[in-house]
């Protein structure tokens, strides 16, 4: 193999290593936002599914600033009430709680785009830099009590969605008021184009 052959091959081979490492890290990004989008949505589905078997109140406890969530289970006795029923799961890469310029929520959602309402506490106190959605013991998702313990009386919530992006694309997990979850995604554009995962 001559010098010449050499650096043709050399030549060719960084001209498709600079096509392939742009798409790749476009690849990686993608499966990470839609990802962390669809753990959401599996972890809404599950808290909803533990609601109704243990008949009581289930919700997906999110940590906004910390980028992680997780479930917690309603003790009817004991001190918390509310008890995590498994460790935190946290966003991947760059992801984070929001949905940037994005200005409209998914279909037949909410009326205005937001996270859900924050946690509360054992006392129904607000916990800053939280968003969470509780369902009851028949997989409704319902409005927090903001006066302590539960007693089956609150109304059910049908504006309920957590969003994450990456900044190129958004994912909504939404609960509607019969308890439905379903999984959107949009580019991060101000005016979006919602479709269902």
């Amino acid at each position: 193999m001559s010098l010449l052959e050499l650096l043709f091959v050399i030549g060719i081979t960084a001209i498709i290593g600079a096509i392939a490492v742009p798409l790749t890290r476009n690849q990686l990004n993608y499966l990470r936002v839609s990802g962390d989008g669809r753990a959401i949505a599996n972890s809404l589905t599950l808290a909803k599914m533990r609601a109704a078997a243990s008949f009581t109140q289930v919700r997906l406890y999110v940590d906004l600033n910390g980028k992680s969530f997780r479930l917690e289970t309603w003790r009817r006795t004991g001190t918390p009430a509310w008890v995590a029923t498994e460790g935190s799961t946290f966003l991947r890469g760059t992801d984070q709680f929001g949905f940037g310029s994005v200005g409209t929520p998914p279909p037949y959602t909410q009326t205005t785009i937001a996270q859900s309402g924050a946690c509360r506490n054992d006392a129904g106190v607000a916990i800053t830099n939280t968003a969470c959605i509780v369902f009851n013991s028949r997989g409704v998702p319902i409005t927090p009590k903001t006066d302590g313990a539960p007693n089956g009386t609150e109304p059910p919530l049908g504006s309920n969605a957590l969003y994450v992006t990456d900044n190129t694309a958004v994912y909504a997990a939404t609960a509607s008021a019969a308890g439905t979850v379903r999984l959107w995604r949009t580019g991060a554009a101000a005016s979006p184009n919602w479709t269902a995962q």
